[in-house]
């Protein structure tokens, strides 16, 4: 494949790439050198669950190590235990080493359901960094100003407002920098909101005398709710990890709206053939469940199997087009005796909603249901029994047991 065959593949999801023509100028000198170049893409362990909001970016490494070039899939435990500030309005709570080394347990046998691990360096920035000396650190420090770190917009919003930023994420831009100058990296690969850091890397390695990365920025990906970036906090992603039932039925919940941002990000599907099914939509001529479907079983089969994907679609369709309850739904286990509580607490000790604002919204919107009874006061006080099985909207459901 040519390097301009080349570029328009990597442009595929992309929100900006920085500079273009200093990766097509990148891409034309691996191909006459044959030197393939080093991509590198950075994750701090702060949760033990991969989930597909995570894969755009591992997606696009996938992108770079099909088209013949060296992969970095870098952990970021050492940055980890500092706190990413980027996005952030107040200081984070930073990990333990025990907390990051556990969560990165599983990582590399997650990552291996996209990549190819055998032909992907897996590295761990504590590796270099946790040995630096001071000299080194203030080596490094010296290469950047207060007034630069400064002008990061939700550093300036807080410095504005007269707001704590520690020492520590002043300088975590600067190790994350660092990171692609050991690894002498081409190009670097994150969401929107580490533009700052990518930019960081190259400043940083210009300044050690390398040739500057290219910097690809991927967008966020929107959880099942279709308002917030994909998070476990917030309870709306979907994890690689998760059952092909599981996956199957997050991806059938999202808005049909969503649902071509998805077929962008998370598959392989051609540009032309989701925007003819986008069309097809619109002018009634498709029913976009059908579309939904199509995407629910690539995104399944890509981390399953094609035959999970369809015994997945049969589980789903008997359940909700035939109203049969799932043989093993999630089970919550509750102290018999438990007096009465509060639908919207009842709903957050479940784990089916993030919040009680959230449970307030669904009941207005009666979406909440007591053994197929609606739930339409939020105030309602539950008595709760052996076997009561409760749902939010069409996938979310539990089974209370004493």
């Amino acid at each position: 494949m040519g390097s301009k065959e080349a570029l328009e593949l990597i442009r595929r999801g992309t929100v900006e790439i920085i500079e273009e023509q200093e990766l097509l100028a990148k891409l034309d000198y691996s191909a006459d050198k044959k030197r393939p170049l080093v991509v590198k893409a950075g994750f701090d362990p702060s949760a033990p669950d991969i989930h597909l909001g995570h894969t755009v970016l591992l997606r696009k490494l996938k992108a770079f190590q099909d088209l013949g070039h060296k992969v970095v899939f870098l952990i970021g435990d050492f940055t980890a235990m500092i706190g990413d500030p980027s996005g952030r309005s107040e200081i984070r709570k930073r990990l333990t080493e025990d907390e990051v080394r556990e969560n990165a347990k599983t990582y590399k046998k997650q990552v291996s359901k996209i990549l190819d691990i055998e032909r992907c360096e897996v590295a761990f920035n504590s590796k270099w960094l946790k040995s630096m000396s001071l000299a080194d650190f203030l080596d490094l420090a010296s290469r950047q100003t207060v007034a630069r770190v400064l002008e990061r917009a939700d550093f300036y919003e807080r410095y504005k407002q007269g707001k704590d930023i520690s020492m520590l994420e002043f300088i975590y831009p600067l190790l994350q920098a660092y990171d692609s100058v050991i690894l002498k990296a081409d190009i670097e690969i994150g969401g929107t909101d580490q533009k700052f850091n990518l930019l960081m890397g190259r400043t940083i390695q210009r300044r050690y005398d390398q040739s500057q990365q290219v910097v690809i920025t991927m967008p966020l990906l929107e959880g099942t709710d279709g308002v917030q970036k994909m998070s476990k906090s917030l309870n709306n992603y979907i994890a690689i990890t998760d059952t092909p039932k599981e996956m199957f039925g997050k991806v059938m919940s999202i808005s049909d709206d969503l649902m071509w941002r998805y077929f962008q990000l998370l598959t392989d599907i051609s540009l032309n053939k989701i925007e003819t099914m986008k069309a097809a939509c619109r002018a009634g001529s498709m029913n976009p469940k059908d579309s939904k479907i199509m995407l629910a079983k690539e995104i399944v089969g890509f981390y399953h199997s094609n035959d999970a994907a369809e015994k997945a679609h049969e589980e789903f369709e008997r359940f909700f087009k035939m109203g049969h309850l799932p043989e093993d739904m999630p089970e919550h286990k509750i102290s018999e005796g438990t007096g009465p509580i509060w639908i919207c607490r009842l709903l957050t000790e479940t784990a089916l909603v993030s919040s009680s604002s959230e449970a307030r919204r669904l009941i207005q919107q009666s979406a909440v249901l007591i053994d197929d009874r609606v739930v339409s006061d939020e105030n309602e006080q539950v008595q709760p029994a052996n076997g009561m099985v409760i749902k939010v909207g069409k996938r979310r459901i539990v089974k209370l047991i004493f």
